[in-house]
């Protein structure tokens, strides 16, 4: 069933854009087999659990691929969930995207973190553009502020931080207009990002800055439609979560 549902799923896909399979409450057997199936890129939101399906992975001996934030061979772990400041640390070895870089202080303490380990870690900038209050994420206007203070210090080597894109999450609602202004919204804010980045930090930075992660099993179609080239998906693909 699960790679069933991979390559339904990634039939549909254009081409650039990339199926991050979000593993979060599912087993290392159900991974497995989406691996097993061609996946590589997995989601997780929880760091205890995320480092147990680690271990697991490399005593298989797939080691995880820390270098580049897709792989075709190696599993590349994408972490997608609200990230405490002082759970960094436990990532900043091995993972190979953050979806849910939210805060000026998040930020300083990746780029800590990832000098500390000798490597610029992958970090995409989560938006706050949905209804709910509770989600979190930077306003667009706040992104844009943010990105203005730290791009004298992306040109410098080693900073510790990789900026490759945005992420966003649509409201939660039937609307379908609402979802897919959420999305236009996000995207339109990446374009402006990148047109910034290009002007304050040069081309090579700007040039990394990529990536769009929008969409989950319910509404990634309009996000496709609206120039996602990440989607996270999990339920369609492993089911009901295991709690």
């Amino acid at each position: 069933m699960i790679a069933q549902q991979i390559k339904s799923i990634t039939e549909t896909l254009p081409a650039g854009v990339r199926l991050c399979a979000v593993s979060k409450f599912h087993p290392v057997e159900s991974l497995r087999e989406a691996y097993d199936a061609g996946q590589r890129i997995f989601g997780e939101s929880h760091v205890q659990e995320l480092s147990q399906k680690v271990a697991y992975f490399s005593g298989q001996g797939l080691l995880p691929a820390v270098d580049d934030i897709f792989h075709h061979e190696r599993i590349a772990w994408h972490f997608i969930g609200h990230l405490q400041t002082n759970k960094v640390k436990y990532l900043a070895p091995y993972v190979s995207l953050i979806h849910s870089m939210d805060s000026p202080r998040l930020f300083e303490e990746i780029a800590r973190q990832g000098q500390r380990v000798g490597r610029d870690i992958p970090c995409l900038v989560q938006l706050h553009v949905a209804s709910e209050e509770t989600k979190f994420g930077f306003t667009p206007e706040e992104a844009m502020d943010f990105l203005r203070s730290v791009s004298s210090r992306l040109v410098l080597p080693h900073c510790g931080v990789s900026l490759r894109g945005v992420m966003a999450m649509a409201s939660n609602t039937d609307d379908e207009a609402r979802i897919r202004s959420d999305f236009r919204q996000a995207h339109r804010f990446f374009l402006d990002a990148r047109a910034l980045l290009s002007e304050q930090s040069g081309d090579a930075v700007a040039s990394l800055f990529t990536e769009c992660s929008m969409g989950m099993s319910d509404d990634y179609r309009i996000a496709l439609e609206e120039g996602s080239t990440i989607v996270r998906i999990g339920s369609t693909i492993f089911g009901p979560r295991q709690y």
